[in-house]
């Protein structure tokens, strides 16, 4: 098992916390915005390639709209990382979380001021919302790729679930790292389950709580900053 400090303790909650997140964006954006995704690029670029390919339901222009405004997103996410970098890993997490934090409650706004009684959008409103969305996802893709802690990526689950039967393979024993790997497995498929019953009720919804969700984290790590500070003050006192 893990031998985890209390602020990779929160750290990794965090990331848990987002992964159920992504299950949510994607969740609606499949089911409410045309299927698209504006978290997982590797499906939008399947998509992109079945709508030019002709495949009815698809459409090349949200799906070029979610993966331009994700790249879009992961470039601001490094630019982000230039201007704080020389700060803690927590203050700088915080800022892009907050960031996407705020991208997901403009798409609510969207979404709850376009969205009539039969929870259809208009055109405009409808690629607003995936622009902001999948700009707030880029955010998140470019800053957890930056952090890079092990099987907690977030948004891509393909090598977690290969390098969790893979790693059963070898010697017993020689797969420490199989909670974490099934967690984020259960938290994504929680995460689309449950975005599946709130976008039946509103998109709006869906979005807000994506939203109140990353906020939370945001200001977890706002709290492994402060616990952070005081521990170092401590040490200095000694």
């Amino acid at each position: 098992m893990d031998s985890l400090t209390n602020s990779e303790r929160v750290l990794h909650g965090s990331l848990y916390c987002l992964t159920f997140v992504t299950g949510l964006v994607d969740a609606g954006s499949y089911v409410a915005m045309g299927h698209v995704f504006t978290a997982n690029m590797t499906g939008n670029i399947v998509f992109l390639g079945f709508a030019v390919g002709g495949v009815s339901g698809l459409s090349i222009g949200r799906s070029s709209t979610a993966l331009g405004f994700a790249l879009l997103g992961a470039f601001l996410a490094g630019k982000l990382d230039v201007w704080l970098g020389s700060r803690r890993r927590n203050s700088w997490l915080a800022a892009a979380l907050g960031i996407e934090a705020t991208l997901l409650f403009g798409a609510t706004a969207v979404a709850g001021y376009f969205e009539p009684r039969g929870g259809q959008h208009i055109t405009t409103a409808l690629y607003g919302i995936i622009a902001l969305s999948a700009l707030g996802m880029g955010m998140r893709n470019g800053t957890v790729r930056r952090l890079a802690v092990p099987e907690l990526t977030t948004t891509v689950l393909t090598l977690t679930v290969a390098a969790l039967a893979f790693d059963f393979s070898l010697v017993p024993g020689g797969n420490p790292r199989w909670r974490r790997r099934v967690g984020s497995i259960l938290m994504m498929f929680s995460g689309a389950y449950a975005g599946v019953q709130l976008v039946r009720q509103s998109l709006a919804l869906l979005l807000g709580a994506s939203g109140v969700l990353t906020f939370l984290c945001m200001l977890a790590q706002i709290y492994r900053e402060e616990t952070q500070h005081e521990a170092g003050l401590r040490t200095q006192q000694r």
